[in-house]
């Protein structure tokens, strides 16, 4: 058997990503997927007013919106994003989520090399 590069889910079967994380009250949740030195996938489940303070990331981070609706700022510019869209926050650009109504997403960073993600004061 070869290794496994996605874990956390069962192969060869056909999954409802949104149903692999649950919501939990006042929290963000997350399940890490993949986790390699070009790329990370990872599925979050956030509840209402919660979210992400501003950082940046060392690739381009796709969102792709499961369930839900989130208010996602990108260099200072809010966006609303819903169920069935995605958004990608360049690489090193500070951006930040908050769930305008409890919302899931696969988030799929995609870098060229190892570096970390830089969290601003405030």
């Amino acid at each position: 058997m070869t290794e496994q590069l996605i874990g956390n889910i069962e192969h060869s079967r056909v999954h409802a990503l949104a149903d692999l994380v649950a919501y939990q009250a006042g929290k963000v949740a997350s399940l890490t997927l993949a986790q390699r030195r070009g790329v990370g996938l990872t599925l979050f489940a956030i509840d209402k007013g919660e979210g992400l303070g501003t950082h940046s990331a060392p690739g381009d981070a796709l969102v792709q919106i499961l369930d839900g609706a989130a208010e996602i700022t990108i260099d200072g510019v809010p966006e609303i994003v819903k169920a069935g869209q995605a958004i990608v926050m360049p690489a090193e650009v500070p951006h930040a989520l908050k769930a305008i109504e409890p919302f899931k997403f696969l988030l799929t960073v995609v870098k060229n090399e190892e570096k970390k993600y830089r969290w601003e004061k405030g």
